[in-house]
């Protein structure tokens, strides 16, 4: 029986992941998020669990490398708080590149359709016995443009929704799916014709902040802004001012910059030192929530499914498809042996 330490462990995890294991292994969960200080709990089992927000730095891959563990299984799609260049020729890392698509996608109307037509600020309102509907004033998103960037499997369900309400769709990905029904464009021509901009694409070094200053300068008055992809896509102090100057008519955010520290976790009780957050929460036309795009009852069954083949075909010498390696993820695919041995070393 292999040992995998699981960690940053939620209930929900522990129900869906107990639920799908089929005897091969023995889970060690562990509630604290994986850092160099957390990683020698690892110790005895030769495979790790990770989160988004884990912290898997060169310091970290290393310890993991010293005390035996051989793999690195994502529960997620993104990876960019990996290392790959540290872990590669030690630790194969895989993960779930599409656990449920429509979980996200459905997460970002949903907090569209709330920002657009205030419902969070009326649910509030009608608990407290006050049925005004002053300012709740919002747009007929039928015949809008919605500007998508990143047109993976969840950008491509958000467009479908999108085109579902009538929508124009204009979309944005240095790498076009051929098959697409869309209309592929620049990133200005997105800024500058979309009410409503949707991210639904990785966080890399060259996209970092891509929505800054300059991007929300080019933008339409008036524009939704929507990101149930990585925090720091967006420019967060850029984003609070573009909220102030009426450029952004409103913000859904399921992901913060910095929430790798904050996330998942219970701060109600604690004086939150990060001024850009609380002054974001602060604002009437701003949703956030907490990472939770992902959660329902489908991706977290498909998550646990996918983890368990991933670990399956490491363990028993098969070719991992949903491997990513420091070659794959810098493009370097004609130097990678996944392709043709299976596994990218």
């Amino acid at each position: 029986m292999k040992r995998v330490a699981f960690y940053d462990t939620k209930p929900y995890d522990r129900e869906s992941f107990d639920k799908a294991n089929s005897g091969e292994y023995e889970i060690i969960y562990i509630e604290s998020k994986l850092n160099l200080r957390t990683a020698v709990l690892a110790n005895g089992c030769e495979a790790v669990c990770a989160f988004v927000n884990d912290e898997m730095n060169a310091e970290v891959i290393d310890e993991l490398y010293k005390i035996g563990v051989k793999v690195i299984a994502m529960r997620c799609a993104g990876y960019s708080n990996v290392d790959f260049k540290a872990a590669f020729g030690k630790i194969n890392v895989v993960r779930v590149p599409a656990y449920s698509p429509h979980s996200v996608a459905e997460h970002a109307l949903a907090l569209l359709l709330a920002l657009n037509r205030k419902i969070h600020k009326a649910y509030n309102r009608t608990r407290d016995f006050n049925f005004s509907i002053s300012g709740f004033t919002g747009i007929n998103l039928y015949r809008k443009t919605a500007g998508i960037i990143g047109t993976g499997k969840i950008g491509r369900a958000f467009a479908d929704i999108c085109r579902g309400l009538g929508m124009r769709i204009l979309a944005y990905d240095p790498y076009p799916a051929k098959d697409a029904d869309f209309e592929y464009t620049d990133l200005d021509t997105i800024y500058e014709q979309s009410d409503i901009i949707s991210l639904h694409c990785p966080l890399t070094a060259a996209n970092n902040r891509m929505i800054n200053a300059a991007a929300f300068s080019k933008m339409k008055k008036g524009v939704f802004i929507i990101n149930t992809s990585r925090g720091a896509l967006i420019d967060s102090e850029a984003l609070l001012d573009a909220l102030n100057d009426g450029t952004v008519r409103g913000a859904g955010l399921d992901v913060y910059e910095e929430e790798s520290e904050l996330f998942f976790e219970d701060f109600s009780n604690t004086i939150i030192k990060d001024d850009v957050l609380s002054l974001l929460i602060s604002k009437p036309n701003v949703l956030l929530t907490s990472h939770q795009a992902f959660l329902t009852e489908e991706a977290l069954k498909n998550i646990a499914q996918t983890t368990f083949k991933n670990l399956d075909d490491f363990f028993s010498g098969a070719s991992l498809p949903n491997e990513v390696c420091y070659q794959c993820d810098t493009g370097k695919i004609d130097e990678c042996r996944q392709g043709k041995q299976g596994r990218c070393f």
